[in-house]
């Protein structure tokens, strides 16, 4: 240690000072002489060039860079569950290439025995049939599904995406903790932390000559890519929705990978077919990269309990109609019974040893195996046999730390039913270093290595991987749901490390359409549209009538009143105070609760957009972050009305702005725009009525004026104070004023005549024809003609108009009747 201690730079302020690694424990940075391993005194001579203030820099860079691209998890069954932002250390992991070779060896090793066992137990189980594997093993998993058995996928491969949760012992070597075959999760997170710490440490990442991972996801599309057609939507990413934990990552991975992310609703069956709904009818996939347990991918033939499936895909993947990865049946692979036989099975199979061995396991359904478990009880963990080996249930025990009566009743329960558990050894995982305090400890980890099927028939890892560390120094802490962090992985001294590894593509067609758009995107797209629309008018109703309300002119406190009267149409204010005063404004601003309030609407505004990770940018979800900000009862640091309502605007302008420009301005894009343009024009046409017709006042002219942000418009074309016509004029029937009624309806014809099935060769639809309708009866009429009966038709027709754009497009129903293409 004393060479360590006595360097200068960020050795000599205690960065590095002081570490000690645990007793009797591997350390991933230090050798058993207390040296630093040469990896890491080449990491921390670059870091020693920084300084401390512009390394405190680079590890908030880190921070913000996972904040702003949306890297979230969410945590269950605990205080405030909900989406928590990535969490992950300010170090990354360094291992050096050439053990890396061993690891990826044995990683690909246990791929193809896995894939080998997953054919013979789904075929002709001869396994079984010799002896090698009790039929217990497998006919007791909850995850060997009967249904499958004799199904050979299309493709021919059980297995395309597996991942092991490897860590080092005590001795050096590394063990697999776990197998991951059901629906392999992490990938994406490790590509985000790559992106964030490469970025952060470029000059330490150019040094070590950290291999990259874009190659390993580059193989990753051409692998799946293989298994599609001509005429199909490509590959699917199926995922569970929003509420699963790991769904930012599964959205980031989809847009990343260029996959439509889809969910068990999106997906249809017929004629044994997959096909998925799109806003332009059904259309066929060909490959699914499957984040579904299978138990729940169909409820026809599987688990009828579940939501989240396809009725009938089970019938697709036996006609060879669709492939996935994994195949359905493919998690029988993680049971912990199962790891007590990869050994034997390695050599009987593979004819090889396993490079990366097992965590040792007993399965007690054997009379041997029991009996050794019970003699040794105190030096096991005894755990399930048919759960996943990576499960942290709690119904997993330490022997020594069983009171005696609970003792007793496992050793009853093992004697009874042996075949329920395992016994496996207690492993003390190596450690590396976090920092924590305010200074270097060391913590134990586990890495999950990720492999991929080739083309050719083989298989490639990442040179990386989803690394997980500990908040503690129990090993069996590391866990996101329960206070662990993430790491970076990198492999150092890599001779493939060049700037740019993988090849350039070539003949690739030129093409302008995005892929398909589900129903439901579509919906979510045209519902953001429109709550963000119906926030900002709430906004302009709160300010307008709070600012009138502090007046003691009589006819602005009548306007104020009118503007109370309005809102509490929207939102359920205080009708013990009708008036805006301070309070009641403060509630209908972040009252979340309140049916109608600005915090109420801009939530379900951030619910839509969480269902379109794969589709917004970064930056327009950083922005809907900063609007939800702006009006959270939580923020201390703008607590009037005002500042909020400012903070708020800003907000969406910037949303509107990053939409306007840097959004495709595809079918996608469109129906976002017409929930846009439906919701604004409904608000000005509510204002107009509350406020311009009749015997309106001069101050409710000029409220009106406000609510539709023209009163620099009107001012600068009349010269005049407010008069009741040429307002009607400019916020109902103008067409260059992009806040009238007109100029809105105009744009949603524009927008609608460009929707999948609205071509000129095709009949109009009940979408086109209101759409037409309304554009003429706003231009057909003048404005002394405006009354009442014309403002509340112009809003019952842009109600239908929603209504039948919904049915026609957004409502999840089969279009078969629909033939034209969704490309876009």
């Amino acid at each position: 240690m004393s060479d360590v201690a006595d360097k200068d730079g960020l050795f000599g302020i205690g960065f590095i000072k002081g570490y000690r690694p645990l007793q009797g424990i591997s350390d991933e940075m230090m050798e058993p002489s207390g040296a630093l391993r040469p990896q890491w005194r080449a990491f921390f001579d670059v870091l020693n060039g920084l300084g401390k203030d512009e390394l405190e820099a680079r590890f908030e860079q880190v921070a913000g860079s996972l904040r702003h691209a949306g890297a979230s998890f969410r945590v269950y069954d605990a205080p405030g569950t909900g989406e928590r932002p990535w969490p992950v250390s300010r170090l990354p992991l360094l291992l050096e290439a050439q053990e890396w070779r061993t690891i990826a060896a044995g990683v690909i090793q246990r791929a193809q025995l896995q894939e080998a066992l997953l054919q013979d137990v789904y075929g002709p189980q001869r396994l079984i049939a010799e002896g090698a594997l009790p039929a217990t093993v497998v006919a007791g998993s909850p995850e060997f599904l009967r249904p499958l058995v004799g199904v050979k996928p299309k493709g021919g491969r059980f297995l395309r995406l597996y991942a092991a949760d490897v860590s080092r012992g005590p001795d050096g070597r590394w063990w697999v903790i776990a197998d991951r075959a059901q629906a392999p999760s992490g990938a994406g997170y490790a590509l985000e932390n790559r992106f964030a710490m490469g970025a952060a440490f470029a000059e330490a990442f150019g040094s070590l000559a950290v291999e990259r991972l874009a190659g390993f996801f580059q193989t990753v599309r051409t692998s799946l890519a293989s298994l599609t057609s001509p005429g199909s939507v490509g590959v699917c990413m199926l995922t569970p929705g929003p509420m699963n934990e790991t769904y930012s990552e599964q959205a980031f991975l989809a847009r990343y990978l260029g996959y439509l992310l889809v969910e068990g609703e999106d997906l249809t069956t017929r004629e044994d077919g997959v096909y998925v709904r799109t806003v332009a009818g059904l259309r066929r996939v060909d490959a699914l990269v499957r984040r579904l347990d299978a138990d729940f991918a169909d409820p026809l033939e599987l688990n009828v309990q579940s939501r989240i499936g396809t009725p009938g895909l089970v019938g697709a993947v036996r006609a060879g109609t669709v492939a996935m990865a994994n195949a359905l049946g493919s998690g029988f692979v993680e049971s912990r019974a199962l790891m007590g036989f990869l050994p034997q099975l390695a050599n009987r199979i593979l004819g090889q040893d396993l490079i990366l061995p097992n965590i040792a396991t007993w399965w007690c359904g054997q009379p041997a195996e029991r009996q050794y478990v019970m003699d040794h009880l105190d030096e096991l963990a005894i755990a399930p046999a048919f759960a996943p080996a990576s499960s942290t249930a709690a119904d997993l025990h330490l022997g020594a730390n069983l009171k005696p009566r609970d003792k007793e009743r496992l050793l009853d329960a093992l004697s009874r039913r042996g075949m329920d558990f395992t016994g496996q050894e207690i492993v003390t995982l190596s450690t590396m270093p976090v920092w924590s305090e305010g200074r270097l400890t060391p913590r134990p980890f586990q890495m999950r290595v990720f492999a991929v099927a080739t083309e050719d028939g083989g298989w490639a890892v990442m040179p990386g991987g989803f690394c997980r560390v500990s908040g503690a120094t129990d090993p069996r802490a590391i866990s996101m749901q329960q206070g662990g962090m993430s790491v970076d992985l990198w492999v150092t001294g890599a001779a493939t490390a060049a700037p740019n590894p993988v090849p350039a593509a070539v003949n690739v067609a030129v093409k302008r359409h995005v892929g398909a758009l589900t129903a439901r995107t579509a919906d979510n797209l045209f519902w953001f549209g429109r709550y963000l629309e119906r926030a900002e008018a709430t906004l302009r109703l709160i300010r307008a009538g709070h600012a009138r309300a502090q007046l003691n002119d009589r006819n602005e406190r009548i306007a104020a009143q009118t503007l109370s009267d309005m809102l509490a149409q929207r939102a359920a204010i205080d009708k013990e105070s009708p008036l805006l005063t301070r309070r009641v404004a403060l509630a209908a601003l972040t009252n979340p609760r309140m049916i109608g309030s600005a915090a109420g609407t801009v939530a379900a505004a951030k619910r839509a957009a969480g269902r379109l990770r794969e589709r917004l940018s970064s930056d327009v979800a950083s922005a809907t972050d900063e609007l939800a900000e702006a009006l959270a009862t939580t923020n201390r640091t703008q607590t009037g009305p005002v500042e909020r309502i400012d903070r708020a605007m800003r907000a969406l302008s910037a949303i509107a702005g990053l939409i306007a420009e840097n959004m495709a301005q595809v079918t996608g894009w469109r129906f976002l725009e017409i929930g846009r343009r439906i919701e604004r024009a409904l608000s000005t046409a509510h204002c107009v009525e509350a406020l311009g017709l009749d015997t309106a006042s001069p101050a409710s002219l000029g409220a009106l004026l406000e609510l539709g942000d023209s009163s620099i418009t009107y001012a600068q074309r009349y010269f005049a104070a407010p008069a009741q016509r040429p307002i009607i004029d400019l916020l109902v029937l103008d067409d260059h004023n992009p806040r009238s009624c007109a100029f809105q309806i105009h744009r949603i014809q524009d927008l609608v005549r460009l929707l999948p099935g609205e071509g000129v060769d095709e009949p109009l639809s009940k979408v086109l024809r209101l759409a037409e309708r309304l554009s003429a009866e706003t231009i057909a009429i003048d404005a002394a003609e405006v009354d009442a009966a014309f403002m509340a038709s112009l809003r019952e027709d842009l109600h239908n108009l929603s209504e039948a754009l919904s049915e026609r497009y957004l409502v999840n129903r089969e279009r078969l009747a629909f033939s034209f293409r969704a490309d876009e």
